[in-house]
């Protein structure tokens, strides 16, 4: 209705039917009678006007599916929510003091392509609520537009006026005024209204000085929402401090909020005094004889005195190292004058009762770089460059304006691939800058360093241990590790070294590269933390509070990285434990790929042989390590098997038996193997739920799919009980798989799906993409071929983005089957190649993926009519397939074989 009229976004083509639509809206929920809509359509009612209005509203319920007109013996009603039509959820917002949202919802004038008698009305009805809207949230510019529609409006020239006056544009804000004062006199013979009057009063009070407020050489970048915010906090508060860490531009945004604020303002920077009352003496302008020789309680009284008069705005720059008695004597100041207010920069709070505080954080990417490229173009005309790369650089420098700028200035001498390489010594590299900077901005180093001076002993020892941490820490680590008190951590976030989300605490890396120069060696008890947390959650990975560990691990993943990582040089015994007590965490997020370069790098610190004590752990890191070794892979399995079998017990990792069986494959029934393995099973629910999917795995495998469908249903009823989502989307894929076999492609699409959304929830992202490849597999089956190409395309994104080869390489022959299926056959040929390529050890079941490319080959061979190489690439298949013992697959090569015509 706010425009032309649509539902769900699409017009009603019918001009009556558009119109009869248009007046059931206006009163949605409220019968409309029969002789007032009879009227709103037609100019003059035909003969038989009741039937010709019952004839529009039923082919209006035709055009419109989904729309509920209903009749009654008065006439008729639409029946919607106020959510679902626009000008009443409008109202609704604008009620709720939420204009901007409610002017967002306006396409154009209301009712834009309706002319029927009814519209003149409606429309004037409707757009009094788009000058309220306006008036309460429009911008400069919806009110100049609205404005030249209506302009005798006086309401809306004074909105005008004082949003122009808000941006600092006074000029333009007087000449309004008095263009409206010369409209009302010629059309209406008035002067204007008080509040008009009232309006062109604030502009003119606006013209006392703006005192010592500096001026500016550069464009203001990225800030126009914290701009906005904190001239909304002046009008409601006498106080408000801009805090943040140093370099972040406090100071340029409390310039920017000075500039166009209106009346007196008064610009005082402390950073070069300690002596808060004269400099805010000076700054107001006060210089009298006899000043020097005044106590510091005179110089007090006469800040006061000359304030208590007068409607004037502070702005106290630099608070932060005279934090105490910038507090005493502002809060004096505000107690006495009530028409003070007062803007301060701070890197820490001045703890004023009534204080706003603002936060000034790290620049998003995209204004970061608008802020990059416009720096870089000034020192040099013309430059241009990627905008990724220069949001990565702004991202690696923590969004800090300065160091963004210092950034942008080296683009004149070096070209950005150096720039970006030589971060990692960010302070060297970020040395010049404006020579007429405070000296504390001139370098990166030099904003960091001056807040360093600024903490006491105990907050720079904290500053420097807490930098052990990479990924941010909660309040029991850092105290735990770093030997805290929670007092000195609160006083670093204070002082904005420390940053706290939720119950996170982290450092900007700019700030923790500083601190890291000062730092003790605390790895070894930062990573023995890390192995105690990664123990206590594994039990808790395989239940139903499965997710709530998982999301406490992903927090600290970094940290968990770091730790194996520092340990895999210093401490073996040490990584080793951290490897396997982060197996379940790496397989239920599905991040196989990294689990298992951290543990090939293990195992290469360790050598050939376990260290003593630590055989269960090694033997762990060779199941995770195997498929990306460097070595010789059958070497490692065979070391973890015959490790594997010295074994009595079930290992204290139950991932452990699952990885065994995946790695060396399905083990003959009733053979001393599988016996074994049997006997390593836990008597825990979670084996016995895994034992259910292994044997019905292998009774699919060994050629008994209804054995196999009933344990693999039975195995994700347990794991469903136990609340693992990851073993249950492991049993319903399977069963998919099975199903999918026999051709009921829309169960297994139903079971698949239901696996796809369980692997969702955990966040697991090479698992995800597995079971979307199962999904377009049950579509291409179910006939969906488009939906299957956009599951496979999706399926390869998710495996490249964790690295996952051999989940490409299934990607890449799904869409060799699809290409085969449409008959091109090149495509196809040159997609079994990719996946292929993408296998040559790959994860568990290589050959069972290479069995696949195979038998595909051979159906492309077939459909082109090359026998003979259909012949030779299902013999690889079949090779393979027993290799694997799944006779299913076998059966399936040998009858495709067979059906074969004899050359």
């Amino acid at each position: 209705m706010l425009g032309p009229v649509l539902v769900d976004g699409v017009e009603v083509a019918a001009p009556r039917q558009r119109a009869l639509l248009a007046m059931l809206v206006l009163d949605a929920g409220r019968i409309v009678g029969h002789d007032q809509l009879i009227g709103g359509l037609y100019p003059r009612p035909p003969a038989g006007a009741a039937n010709a209005l019952q004839s529009q509203v039923s082919r209006l319920r035709r055009t419109v599916p989904g729309v509920v007109i209903e009749h009654h013996p008065a006439g008729y009603r639409l029946v919607a929510e106020p959510a679902d039509v626009d000008h009443l959820w409008c109202a609704e917002l604008l009620g709720a003091g939420r204009a901007s949202e409610a002017l967002a919802l306006w396409r154009g004038p209301a009712l834009a392509d309706v002319d029927a008698p009814f519209v003149q009305v409606a429309r004037h009805t409707l757009t009094e609520v788009l000058i309220n809207c306006a008036l309460s949230g429009g911008t400069t510019k919806d009110l100049r537009d609205l404005l030249s529609e209506h302009p005798l409006r006086e309401d809306l020239r004074a909105a005008l006026v004082r949003s122009l006056h808000r941006d600092g544009r006074q000029g333009e804000a007087l000449e309004v005024f008095a263009r409206g004062r010369e409209l009302l006199a010629e059309e209406l013979g008035v002067d204007p209204s008080p509040v008009l009057a009232a309006a062109h009063l604030e502009v003119l009070r606006a013209q006392a000085p703006h005192r010592g407020v500096p001026a500016q050489l550069t464009s203001f970048v990225g800030r126009d929402e914290d701009l906005r915010r904190v001239a909304g906090w002046l009008r409601e508060s006498r106080l408000v401090t801009l805090v943040g860490p140093g370099g972040t531009g406090k100071t340029r945004l409390a310039v920017e909020v000075a500039h166009r604020e209106p009346g007196e303002v008064a610009f005082v920077d402390l950073s070069a005094t300690a002596d808060v009352v004269r400099a805010l003496l000076d700054g107001i302008g006060v210089r009298e004889s006899g000043m020097l020789a005044s106590g510091p309680v005179g110089a007090g009284q006469r800040l006061r005195a000359a304030l208590a008069s007068r409607h004037v705005l502070l702005v106290v720059d630099n608070c932060e190292h005279v934090i105490d008695d910038a507090a005493r004597v502002l809060g004096g100041v505000l107690a006495a004058c009530p028409d003070v207010r007062v803007l301060a920069t701070s890197r820490e709070p001045l703890g004023i009762t009534g204080e706003t505080l603002s936060p000034v954080t790290a620049l998003d990417d995209e204004a970061a770089t608008r802020l990059f490229l416009d720096r870089a173009q000034a020192v040099k005309p013309g430059f241009h460059a990627d905008h990724e790369v220069v949001a990565e650089v702004c991202r690696r420098l923590d969004g800090i304006a300065l160091a963004i700028e210092l950034a942008a200035a080296r683009v004149r001498t070096l070209p950005l691939a150096e720039i970006t390489a030589r971060l990692d010594d960010r302070f060297r590299l970020l040395s010049k800058g404006s020579r007429t900077a405070a000296p504390r901005h001139r370098t990166l180093h030099a904003v960091v360093e001056w807040s360093w001076e600024l903490l006491t002993d105990a907050e720079r020892d904290l500053a420097a241990r807490f930098t052990v941490f990479s990924g941010g820490a909660r309040l029991d680590a850092v105290t735990a590790v770093c030997g805290s008190d929670v007092d000195t951590l609160t006083s670093l976030v204070d002082k904005s070294l420390v940053e706290v989300v939720d119950d996170r605490y982290r450092m900007l890396d700019t700030i923790r590269a500083f601190c890291a120069t000062h730092a003790p060696d605390l790895r070894h008890e930062h990573a023995r933390w890390f192995l105690a947390r990664a123990q206590e959650a594994e039990p808790h990975l395989r239940a139903a509070e499965q997710i709530a560990w998982l999301d406490r691990l992903a927090a600290d993943h970094d940290d968990l990285v770091a730790a194996v990582t520092w340990a895999t040089t210093h401490d073996l015994g040490l990584a080793l434990e951290l490897v396997a007590a982060l197996a379940t965490y790496y397989w239920c997020r599905g991040l196989r790929t990294e689990a298992a370069r951290l543990a090939d790098a293990v195992l290469h610190a360790c050598g050939e042989t376990p260290p003593g004590g630590r055989e269960q752990e090694y033997a762990l890191c060779l199941l995770i390590a195997w498929p990306v070794a460097t070595g010789d892979q059958s070497a490692r399995i065979h070391q973890a098997d015959a490790l594997l079998a010295t074994f009595e017990t079930p290992p204290r990792y139950p991932i452990m038996t699952m990885m065994w069986g995946m790695a060396l494959g399905a083990p003959e029934n009733d053979s001393p193997v599988w016996h074994h393995r049997t006997r390593l099973l836990g008597d825990d629910p979670w084996s016995a739920a895994l034992a259910l999917v292994g044997d019905g795995l292998l009774a699919r495998m060994g050629g008994d799919p209804v054995t196999g469908k009933t344990m693999l249903r039975d195995a994700a009823a347990a794991f469903t009980r136990i609340g693992d989502r990851w073993g249950a989307a492991l049993a319903f894929t399977q069963l998919g798989e099975v199903l999918l076999t026999e051709g009921d492609a829309t169960a297994a699409l139903a079971h698949v799906e239901r696996g796809r959304g369980l692997l969702a929830e955990l966040g697991a992202t090479e698992d995800t993409a597995e079971a979307v490849t199962a999904r377009a597999q049950a579509k291409v089956a179910g006939g969906d071929l488009d939906g299957a190409r956009e599951d496979f395309e999706l399926a390869l994104t998710l495996a490249r983005r964790s690295g996952a080869l051999v989940v490409q390489a299934g990607a890449h022959l799904g869409l060799a089957a699809l290409a085969r299926v449409t008959g091109d056959h090149p495509a196809a040929r040159a997609e079994c190649d990719r996946a292929w390529d993408l296998t040559p050890g790959g994860w568990y079941g290589p050959d069972e993926m290479r069995c696949h490319i195979a038998r595909e080959r051979g159906r492309i061979a077939q459909a082109e009519g090359d026998l003979e190489q259909a012949r030779r690439h299902f013999g690889e298949a079949l090779r393979r397939a027993r290799g694997q013992r799944n006779r299913v697959t076998e059966t399936a090569v040998r009858a495709e074989l067979a059906a074969l015509p004899v050359t």
